[in-house]
């Protein structure tokens, strides 16, 4: 047998070169863009939920149906009689007798129809979501780890129902002529928790996998904090809010910048009610309002001067668009009151509330997910 040269070359061909497989990119994804349209459908869904109910309650509504039947209840009378039955219910309860005791039967179909449209959407937003989370699990669609986030907005759904009638109960009793504004203040506080989870899946869902943990590494923590802050102080602002919504504190101080000529109105206090001051107090509770907007608006200001030194123009725009919301929302809620909340202009302010906070979730998102950059310009 020969011996070969040691410099020989056994091969001519050049050896294919191995793509290199990322597992992130390759891991199955999911229906990512499909149930981001389904969460975006819900989204406005619950928005005019949100709407419908301020509303409702705007229009001394919420009370006309004193029955809680979810599935039957979706059928609203259909005959005289049925009519005059639904309306023998309402002349039963407090509010009818103290605030509506002249109220005829085409009054009562007035607001009745109010609160039966809101309790339909709300029937609505169920089959919406289990409709599409049954098609997106049978189907195998849903990406890994989204199918508990998915079931949780789901499960909060359920407990908006339960909270709602909870709510409405609350005004049905001897000595109640509009429903618990603490209760009023759970139901929209949770409307606005679910609101808020849904935004911020369909931010999520709007880029790939392997972009998020990139953008991730880049992201801004302290940047992120601070708008976290800011997000929770918006929230209790809410539920402030809808304190004096449930009691309609907007409607009996209508000055600005004092309340009824003074700085610090007399009636802030009254002892007899004690911590129910918080709750009950007209004067308390819209003092309490208007110190936590100004606080929040002194707030907003500090994140986004913060937000100006980030590296990402869009990270930048984005707390640009939320400190103009907040600019507006402040001037739409000091019009609302002097003009003693009006149904246009408090309904207003309700939905500049979802817009604001909404804003304010998108700015945090680009905070933690900032979208990079290059000389280039940004990368999308």
């Amino acid at each position: 047998m020969a011996k070969r040269p040691i410099f020989e070359e056994v091969s001519t061909a050049t050896p294919a070169a191995r793509p290199v497989v990322n597992l992130i990119d390759t891991a199955p994804k999911g229906a990512r863009g499909a149930i981001r349209v389904w969460l975006v459908v819900l989204f406005v869904m619950v928005m005019a939920m949100i709407a419908l109910g301020g509303a409702t309650r705007l229009t001394g509504s919420g009370l006309s149906i004193t029955e809680w039947k979810p599935v039957t209840g979706a059928l609203p009378p259909s005959s005289q009689a049925a009519w005059e039955a639904e309306f023998a219910k309402y002349q039963q309860i407090p509010q009818f007798r103290e605030e509506n005791p002249t109220m005829d039967l085409s009054g009562f179909k007035r607001i009745y129809w109010w609160e039966w449209s809101h309790r339909q959407l709300g029937r609505a937003v169920g089959l919406v979501w289990a409709v599409g989370f049954l098609f997106f699990w049978l189907t195998k669609r849903i990406p890994p780890g989204w199918t508990p986030r998915l079931l949780t907005l789901g499960a909060l759904g359920a407990l908006q129902g339960a909270i709602g009638w909870w709510m409405v109960a609350s005004g049905l009793v001897e000595g109640m002529t509009s429903v618990a504004s603490y209760r009023l203040a759970t139901h929209l506080g949770l409307a606005f928790a679910i609101l808020g989870l849904i935004a911020w899946y369909v931010f999520h869902l709007g880029r790939p996998e392997a972009q998020l943990i990139r953008a991730r590494r880049a992201g801004e923590p302290k940047l992120f904090s601070m708008t976290t802050g800011l997000m929770h102080l918006s929230f209790v602002q809410i539920l402030i809010g809808a304190l004096v919504a449930g009691i309609d504190a907007g409607r009996q101080y209508t000055g600005w910048p004092t309340m009824g000529g003074e700085w610090i109105p007399d009636a802030i206090w009254a002892p007899a009610l004690g911590w129910r001051n918080f709750f009950e107090n007209a004067a308390t509770v819209q003092f309490t309002h208007r110190m936590v907007a100004y606080l929040l608006a002194i707030f907003a200001v500090v994140v986004w001067l913060r937000a100006r030194r980030s590296p990402h123009p869009v990270t930048r725009g984005a707390f640009t668009v939320m400190i103009a919301a907040v600019a507006f929302q402040i001037v739409l809620g000091i019009v609302t009151v002097m003009h003693g909340a009006p149904l246009p202009e408090a309904l207003a302010h309700q939905i500049g509330a979802v817009a604001l906070f909404v804003l304010i979730i998108r700015a945090r998102h680009h905070a933690r997910y900032p979208y990079e950059t290059s000389v280039r310009g940004t990368i999308r």
